[in-house]
This record gives structure tokens, C-alpha cells and sequence, in this order.
């Protein structure tokens, strides 16, 4: 008789899943909070110009997004190739606006409602006719803090 004697199965060892819930939950955890969420669906196409000298915003968060464009190939049938103004997931008409910055005004606490900013994300191919009315709706909805979002880029390139 031997004292050491060899196993006939030769199967391999359970696997044991007693830390596999914690792993789950530390996945889980890690792309909840690195996963970003996007606002608004794009419904223009929107190049936007270019700009030498730009700064960027400190708070999104403060920001009211105004895009001016003509309407991206799904929506051309419903809407035409003429620019449309889109506020959040939705296109508007230019006296939509006042209304839309007072729901955002609402939607922010008091104290922040001084800092908000408008900003307008405008097509290089759109007719400034529809910027100036925007403009003009602006003011009369005192909102006077305005950003035009463009990319970095040399400004003899904005054909």
C-alpha cells in the first residue's frame, strides 16, 4: 500500500463565485458614474464656424442652447431645407423663445439665474436674418448674456 494516492476523476475545481456580486456592483457603479448622458438629440445640421480667439464656458450647467441649422436628412421631408431654430428635442418658431428662456429661468435655482447664458449654436450656411430675429427675441426676454459656440480654427477657412 501507498501512502500518497492519485486522484482517478482529474476534474477541476469548482469556481468559486463568492466575490463575483461584489465585481458586478464595483462595474456597475464605475459606468454610472463615468457614463454621460446626453441632453438633446441633434435635429440641424450644425457646422459650425471657426474662431481664433475662443474661451471656453465655466458652467454647462448654466447654459441655455439655442441651435440654428437646416433640418438633418431625416426631418428635411416634414420641415424643407430652409434653417429652423430647435430648442431642447424640438423645433421652434422664433416667438417660442421668450417663452423657452422663461422655463429655463425656472428650472434654475434663483441665485444662478443671473449667470445663465444663451448660447447660440449656429450653421455657417444659415442666413443671419434668423440670427437677428433671435437676437431681437433676446432682448425682450432680458436674457443679454450671449455665446456664440464655434470650434478653434483659423477664420480665412469659414468659406
Amino acid at each position: 500500500m501507498s501512502k500518497f494516492k492519485k486522484k482517478k476523476g482529474g476534474d477541476l475545481p469548482a469556481v468559486n463565485t463568492a466575490s463575483l456580486p461584489d465585481i458586478v456592483f464595483m462595474l456597475l457603479f464605475f459606468f454610472m458614474v463615468a457614463t454621460v448622458m446626453r441632453d438633446n438629440t441633434q435635429m440641424v445640421e450644425n457646422k459650425l464656424p471657426s474662431a481664433d480667439q475662443i474661451e471656453k464656458l465655466e458652467k454647462k450647467n448654466l447654459v441655455m442652447h439655442i441651435l440654428v441649422g437646416k433640418p438633418s436628412k431625416q426631418y428635411k421631408a416634414q420641415y424643407g431645407d430652409e434653417a429652423r431654430i430647435q430648442l431642447n428635442d424640438k423645433f421652434a418658431e422664433v416667438n417660442e423663445i421668450q417663452a423657452f428662456i422663461a422655463a429655463e429661468r425656472a428650472s434654475k435655482r434663483e441665485e444662478e439665474v443671473p449667470f445663465l447664458t444663451t448660447a447660440l449654436k449656429v450653421d455657417k450656411e444659415a442666413n443671419m436674418g434668423i440670427v437677428t430675429d433671435i437676437k431681437q427675441e433676446l432682448r425682450k426676454a432680458n436674457a443679454l448674456k450671449l455665446n456664440y459656440t464655434t470650434i478653434q480654427g483659423d477664420v480665412a477657412n469659414n468659406n
